[in-house]
Formats: C-alpha cells, structure tokens, sequence
C-alpha cells in the first residue's frame, strides 16, 4: 500500500493535463484500478486481516480522490490564469458599428395623430381587420347596391360551397371600430380608430393596403362646428402651422348626415406643395355628423345622443407633412427610402416636445 500510494501521489503531483490527470484516477480508483482491484481482495483474507488491510485501502482510496481533486482545481486555475494572460480586451478601442433601423413614416405619424388627439380627450379603440359583412357595410348605413360593396372595390373572403352566409371581409375602412367601440362603451364617447384597409386599388396615391384613422365623438350637444374646431386643431398642431385654413364642402356619405369633405389650404411652388399657405385648396379627409341609422347600430338613441365622425388616410397626410411623392414606396421595404424618411426609435413624438425632429 505504501508503495501504491507513494506511485500515484507523485503521478499526480507531476501531471500537467486534466486528461491526463483523469487517467490516473481511472488507473488507481476506477473499477479495474489497482487501488480498486485491492479492495477486491478483502474476501479472501481472515477476519483479522481484513480489519487491518480494511481501512488502510480506503484511507488509501480517499487520499488520492482527494489529490486529484486538489490538483483538478489547481489545473483549472492554472488555465484561467494562463487565459487571462493572453485574452485580453483594449476598453479604449472604439466600439463596432452597427446599423441602427429607423421608424416607418406610417409608424411615426399614426403616433403623431393619436398624440393630438389624445390632448383633446380621445381614446384610441382597435378592431379586427377582418369583418363580417354587418359591422363593414349594414351597421354603417351602407345599402346592398352601393358600388363599395362590389367585388372590384372590396376583398372578400371565400366561403365553403353552401354556406349562405354573408362572406367575411377584408375591412374596407376603420368605420367598423367605431360600431364596435359604441356597443363596448355607450355614449358619451371619444375615440380615435387607426390600423390598416384594403381596397382593390393600385396606383401612385391608392396601394391595396394601406393606413386610416377615424374618429367620433357623441354627446348630447356635439355639433357640427364641434367637429371643425376639432379638426382645425389637429391640422395646426399636426402641420406645425398656426392659422391653417380649412374648407368645409357638402358632400354625401352613407354614415354621416350632413356630410361635409374638408379642404386645406396650400400652394404650389415651383413643383413643391406648401401647406398653409396661398390660394390653393386640397382634400383631406371626409367627415360629418353621424347618421341616426349609425348611432342605433351602435346601441346608442338617436333621440338622446348626436355626434360627429370623421376619417383620414394615415398615408395620405404623411406624405403631404413629409414631402412623399409615391405611395407604394410605402410598402416596397427599400432600406434606402426607410434611411431617408425613417425617424429615429427614441423620437417619439410629444405635443411638448414636437411632433417631428
């Protein structure tokens, strides 16, 4: 035993590797080990013997797990010293550049519209963007016959072959949020609804999909110069432009009555469109005060309740705001485009702060 232990101790305070050092264990203490294999031979010897022998080879065993144990550590040690020497990292270096991504125009001002309209009590409502076909057309006062309804201006979905019902939509516009937020909530109520619509339409200022955002409000004495002095604020603080005239023309949609499509004021400058200034006018939105027939879809009296609504093209203004010429450059995913008009991820915009930078 002496000699056993005096073979491995030193073995094992010369190796210079963990594998090595795992070779060692397996040759003293694994199961065909010679420490092992000793320890084997208790059953033959005498009572006697094996009182004596007995504790000595495991005295033997556990001092050289623990001499490997100790050694492991001092091995790793070794090592991570030994790394620390030649990894290193210079802190001063300048750090790697990386492409930073910037926010979609559309992003940017649909966080525009909701913050100003926000700061006059308008809560934003969500709905689904595919609709049936009661809270798209019937709940807006928009009749079977009427040219929205037909396949060449809206995407509908496909039903299996026998089923009957009304097929489902491909929402035509936001008005639908705004049924939905009236059965949800009840008058009085002011809320904006923003997202994504389809239409059947593609060209430089109409893409299949693209942005609205509508808005309402019901009280019990909302009135039509209400619904101007609302918009006139929000086109002042969304333009930047104190002053900026509008004008109301008659108009007729199904939802609204009276109705009324709003002009602003601009001008052309060699090519370039102002906003705010000259004697030009441009559409940009429709609006008007929202039909009885609505207001009942929506669970509200008519009797008791009156209100306005009115919607926009979240595209549309931002290219007007931004100097965009191209709608479909939207949506066609150009990195070159996005540098160019994107906005930076901590600009958010903030009526205190401004709303673009």
């Amino acid at each position: 035993m002496d000699a056993l232990r005096q073979k491995y101790i030193d073995a094992i305070a010369n190796v210079a590797d963990e594998s090595a050092l795992e070779d060692l264990r397996v040759a003293a203490v694994g199961k065909k080990g010679e420490v092992s294999l000793k320890m084997r031979e208790l059953g033959k010897m005498t009572p006697e013997e094996r009182q004596v022998a007995g504790p000595k080879l495991n005295a033997l065993k556990d001092e050289i797990n623990s001499a490997i144990a100790a050694k492991k550590a001092a091995l790793a040690d070794a090592a991570l010293d030994e790394r620390l020497r030649s990894e290193w990292l210079d802190v001063t270096l300048p750090a790697r550049t990386r492409p930073r991504g910037t926010i979609h125009p559309v992003s940017q001002v649909t966080e525009e519209v909701s913050a100003i309209f926000a700061d006059m009590g308008f809560k934003v409502a969500e709905g689904p963007q595919i609709e049936n076909d009661w809270y798209n057309f019937d709940a807006l006062n928009i009749p079977p016959h009427h040219p929205a309804r037909q396949e060449f201006d809206t995407f509908y979905m496909n039903r299996a072959e026998g089923d009957d019902r009304p097929p489902h939509v491909l929402r035509t516009h936001t008005s639908p949020v705004q049924i939905r937020a009236m059965e949800k909530t009840g008058a009085p109520i002011r809320v904006i609804a923003p997202g994504r619509v389809y239409r059947s339409d593609y060209d430089q200022t109409h893409t299949p999909m693209f942005h609205q955002v509508e808005g309402m409000a019901i009280g019990k004495d909302i009135s039509m110069a209400n619904l101007k002095w609302v918009l006139e604020e929000f086109f002042a603080a969304f333009f930047e432009i104190d002053g900026i005239k509008t004008r109301f023309r008659a108009s007729h949609f199904p939802f609204t009555e009276p109705s009324a499509e709003v002009d602003i004021q601009c001008s052309w400058v060699d090519g370039q469109l102002r906003i705010g200034e000259g004697d030009g006018w441009m559409e940009v939105l429709g609006s008007g005060m929202m039909h009885p027939k609505v207001l009942q879809a929506g669970g509200i009296d008519p009797d008791k309740w009156q209100g306005f609504a009115f919607g926009m093209g979240i595209d549309r203004i931002a290219m007007l705001k931004y100097g965009i010429p191209d709608l479909r450059a939207f949506f066609d995913s150009d990195l070159r485009w996005l540098r160019h008009y994107g906005f930076g991820a901590l600009d958010m915009p903030t009526l205190h702060g401004g709303l673009s930078r």
